[in-house]
């Protein structure tokens, strides 16, 4: 076995970013259950069988961490943010952000009371995500605290705060105190690696949306350094065998985006500031910008989303090589890693790809990883 793949601490050089494409069955069971025609104990029935299955290719393709795939939610942030307590999932006319072409069916979450961890279900769903993983490392990923804010107060542009949250910064101490309260609890079920998705910054790195936001008298910087801060509140209980990454992404609906612009109004404060583990970075087109906003990283390891999850066309192998080293001005190479630029399918629609080429893309990262970590 390769040196790369026996490194101590996540992330790893070939690494994926967490959701993988639903199969059909439980497309059928999902729908089947939409419409009443099976029970829920029917539906995890189905949901098991298919994480369990999953795990297995995830062994089969060398994957030093495995995912549950995301196969348990339809969105990769609304069901676990309608799960905590004092936030609600609400209809929408219209989805909080436009893609650049389809738009997911809309929906969102309110504020409906204080903020709380509570007894969260994805905490049964990764204790059995642990049991199928056995002796391999199980990431577990979750939306990060700033989409909560994000979504409910700043693309929010009729929010009325209730009488608690009056004072914006009881509202950031509450997201940070029921961020703890979940770090601690995937930490005593087991986890040692937790991700945080994350489309704010991603948001914050597009100038035209920017412009959009300072019209309306919003200052992203301040809001930006305010994230951080609550970020590094939630960072301060875990445990030192524990490591929390950010994914930081533009968008990712049936291979569509919304946000667009290098990381260099970010930069300093994010990359500078947080004190996260390390950061999944798209890089897998123009969009992303170049490698110098990486200067400001310090000690956190860097995955490069060199290989697009949403285009079935394989990259050249030398090429992502190439940028690789390009990267290296930057950040050592022990520190950088390698990974498609985001998860094969943020809704269970999916990506517009087959199965069989998720998985290719799969073996071209590891194939990567090989040549260069090796």
């Amino acid at each position: 076995m390769s040196n790369y793949m026996n490194m101590e601490k996540a992330p790893y050089p070939f690494e994926v970013v967490g959701s993988f494409l639903r199969p059909d069955k439980l497309k059928k069971a999902r729908e089947k259950f939409s419409k009443g025609e099976i029970k829920k104990k029917d539906l995890t029935a189905v949901e098991n069988e298919a994480v369990r299955e999953l795990v297995m290719k995830e062994k089969e393709a060398g994957l030093p961490a495995v995912t549950d795939g995301e196969f348990r939610r339809r969105y990769w942030h609304l069901d676990f943010f309608a799960a905590l307590e004092g936030v609600a999932e609400i209809g929408a006319e219209h989805w909080s952000v436009e893609f650049q072409g389809e738009q997911p069916k809309p929906a969102t979450v309110k504020i409906t009371g204080k903020i709380g961890f509570g007894r969260h279900p994805f905490l049964e769903d990764f204790k059995f995500m642990k049991s199928v993983a056995g002796n391999t490392v199980v990431k577990q990923t979750i939306p990060s605290p700033s989409m909560l804010h994000l979504m409910c107060c700043v693309r929010e542009e009729n929010y009325k705060p209730l009488e608690r949250y009056r004072e914006e910064d009881v509202l950031f101490a509450d997201i940070a105190a029921a961020y703890q309260d979940a770090v601690q609890a995937f930490y005593a079920a087991g986890c040692r690696y937790l991700q945080f998705d994350d489309t704010s910054w991603g948001e914050f790195c597009d100038l035209s949306k920017r412009e959009a936001y300072a019209e309306r008298g919003l200052d992203l910087d301040v809001t930006a350094q305010k994230y951080v801060d609550m970020l590094n509140r939630i960072l301060e209980v875990k445990p030192d065998d524990m490591v929390i990454t950010m994914h930081v992404c533009r968008g990712n609906f049936r291979s569509t985006w919304f946000s667009s612009g290098g990381y260099e109004p970010v930069a300093e404060i994010l990359f500078g500031g947080c004190h996260v583990d390390g950061f999944f970075l798209e890089y897998d087109s123009d969009r992303a910008g170049d490698f110098a906003p990486l200067r400001f990283i310090r000690n956190q390891k860097v995955v490069l989303g060199l290989v697009t999850s949403k285009d079935p066309k394989l990259e050249c192998e030398q090429e992502i090589v190439e940028k690789i080293c390009k990267a290296q001005q930057y950040v050592p190479l022990k520190q950088l890693c390698i990974s498609p630029q985001c998860g094969f399918s943020s809704t269970e629609e999916g990506n517009l790809l087959t199965e069989e080429e998720q998985w290719r893309k799969v073996e071209l990262v590891k194939s990567i990883a090989e040549k260069v970590w090796s």
